[in-house]
């Protein structure tokens, strides 16, 4: 299966950036569904609008590089090339899950595809992605971490802390800000004075830059600078990525947030859509293969929901395997 990802230094290719985040509008459309057939247990945080971003990000990235996620990770995971069959039956809790359905929406990990895991704390992989940088480094590991976070998340410590740890450190980091304008219910203005979170780039000795999040190849040069550049050893990059998300902030907090005038203008500005428009009439695709490429990504998604759906529970001694590094201990000794 083609996964949108190309080799650093090409161009992006508009059929495989496509195929990328139609796949991934579809499979946040069909967890919204299971959702509400009451098939998710706790909730999940659609990446619906903001594909471009992952898309344009990851597949500036090569097979030794790394990325840490967020609560809204299924679009970074899919970007990255996780089997989204494996990926439902995760968010389902099922027994094929990348966590053999312990992580759930929010906690898919998946080291062999360099997948540090996603994070329902917000702010919670900063460290963990400078950590890793800089531990690659010091492994003589030619490797460049992506940090993904929201626009709340600049907001944190933790932030602030890894910025300046990487800038210190020369960390082979990444940061990209997701600013899709809400911190879950609170507007991003309302929390900063800023008008541009990159800016805070400065006060660490390191560059920042704002581009449009609904414009893949727009983030997609932006991410070529920012890898070549942490690859080469100069250290950490902040890219904010400006979008909107175009569903409510999770499936179980529904209450809409922006105004109508808002989302209709966001409509307009579809990243799936703007690519197809680009693409078009550039050349790079025609109308049939805009077609089948959404037909492909479908077929994808009615598969991996046939699996996941009949996939079996876990088994119940399973439980606490995987939580302790000692694995001699009984489950008396651990309940004690």
């Amino acid at each position: 299966m083609t996964s949108g990802r190309a080799t650093p230094g090409t161009t992006l290719d508009a059929g495989d950036a496509l195929f990328t985040m139609q796949l991934i509008r579809y499979f946040d459309e069909r967890v919204v569904e299971l959702y509400n057939q009451k098939l998710v247990r706790g909730s999940a945080h659609p990446y619906i609008g903001m594909e471009a971003i992952a898309t344009g990000i990851i597949s500036a990235l090569g097979d030794q590089d790394l990325i840490t996620s967020t609560h809204r990770g299924h679009g970074h995971c899919l970007a990255r090339g996780l089997d989204p069959s494996r990926m439902l039956a995760e968010v389902l809790g099922r027994k094929s899950g990348y966590c053999r359905g312990k992580g759930g929406s929010m906690h898919i990990t998946a080291m062999e595809h360099g997948m540090l895991g996603a994070d329902g704390i917000v702010g919670g992989s900063h460290a963990i992605a400078v950590g890793a940088a800089y531990a690659s480094r010091l492994q003589g590991r030619d490797t460049v971490v992506a940090c993904f976070f929201g626009d709340g998340a600049a907001n944190e410590g933790s932030f602030h802390e890894a910025c300046n740890l990487a800038s210190v450190l020369d960390a082979p980091v990444v940061f990209v800000c997701e600013n899709n304008g809400w911190a879950l219910s609170t507007r991003a203005s309302s929390t900063m004075r800023i008008d541009d979170i990159s800016t805070r780039a400065a006060g660490y000795g390191f560059p920042g830059v704002t581009v449009d999040g609904n414009d893949v190849h727009a983030v997609r040069a932006a991410a070529d600078e920012a890898v070549a550049r942490a690859r080469s050893g100069a250290g950490p990059t902040l890219i904010e990525a400006k979008t909107h998300r175009m569903s409510a902030h999770s499936a179980f907090a529904t209450g809409e947030t922006s105004t109508t005038e808002e989302l209709a203008a966001w409509a307009e500005r579809d990243p799936i859509e703007a690519l197809v428009r680009r693409s078009i009439s550039t050349g790079e695709l025609t109308d049939e293969a805009v077609a089948e490429t959404r037909v492909r990504a479908r077929a994808a998604i009615e598969a991996a929901t046939e699996h996941a759906v009949n996939d079996e529970q876990p088994d119940p001694e399973t439980a606490f395997e995987d939580v302790y590094a000692s694995s001699h201990w009984t489950k008396e000794m651990r309940l004690a």
